[in-house]
């Protein structure tokens, strides 16, 4: 049986428009597990990222709980919410938001030295490790803005892991990248998970999706669908593909 990091109950989340209430998320209930690697999918306005958001505490719920290490991120003053990011939580964006004047290297090691988990010499040993493993160890030195938008978001995903998270958030992490770019960067996220990251990542992008342990579609704000998957294996992509567009289309996607 496998082990729940993150616990949602009535999660919900609400905001008011000309004198009325509009709601994102209705009371949705959800367990991510430890190891998955898993997606949540659905329309444009399905409120995918503010999931997301709502689940790391990013942003606060209207109601529910979201339960975490036994302690319930809902209701964690900001100073908390910071240091869990710091500690716990890994984030992946579709933007990198890679500090401009600071080198790709300088990116990632300033977040390990700003958590503090570990010595400045564990986390440089960490980084060396990472540039080698994704690729872009020639290029540590560059500016962000002096390689491309796929190095970018290897760099971006470096430094979201230099503090070994228990969990990686990836809100539409290939949206602004081209295919081959896409396909580096997904292989590098199957890659951290099948060495154990358990990751959390919104998508709207089949082939992101079929590198999912698990499917989720979100509807009007409530989960209406759920796929588990075998682990992803490159020779059965095709396959694999044709599984997550039945169901999707079951879904009326």
């Amino acid at each position: 049986m496998k082990n729940s990091i993150l616990t949602a109950r009535s999660l919900s989340k609400s905001f008011a428009h000309n004198g009325e209430q509009v709601h994102i998320l209705s009371g949705v209930d959800l367990d991510i597990y430890e190891g998955d690697f898993t997606v949540i999918m659905g329309a444009s306005g399905s409120g995918k990222s503010t999931m997301l958001y709502a689940l790391s505490g990013m942003d606060k719920a209207t109601a529910g709980s979201v339960i975490y290490d036994g302690k319930n991120i809902v209701i964690m003053s900001e100073k908390e919410l910071a240091r869990l990011r710091y500690s716990d939580f890994g984030f992946i964006f579709q933007q990198m938001h890679l500090v401009s004047n600071l080198s790709l290297y300088e990116n990632v090691v300033v977040s390990g030295y700003l958590n503090k988990k570990q010595s400045p010499a564990e986390v440089r040993e960490r980084a060396d490790a990472l540039f080698k493993r994704i690729g872009i160890d020639h290029i540590k030195t560059h500016l962000p803005s002096q390689v491309s938008g796929g190095e970018q978001q290897r760099c971006a995903i470096a430094r979201a892991v230099i503090n070994q998270p228990k969990l990686l958030f990836a809100d539409e992490p290939t949206g602004a990248l081209n295919r081959k770019n896409t396909t580096e960067v997904l292989d590098l996220l199957t890659g951290l998970n099948q060495n154990g990251q358990s990751i959390l990542m919104v998508t709207h992008d089949i082939r992101a999706a079929v590198r999912a342990s698990r499917l989720l579609y979100l509807s009007d704000g409530n989960i209406i669908g759920e796929l588990t998957l075998s682990p992803y294996e490159h020779s059965a992509e095709k396959s694999r593909e044709t599984q997550v567009n039945a169901w999707l289309s079951s879904l009326e996607w």
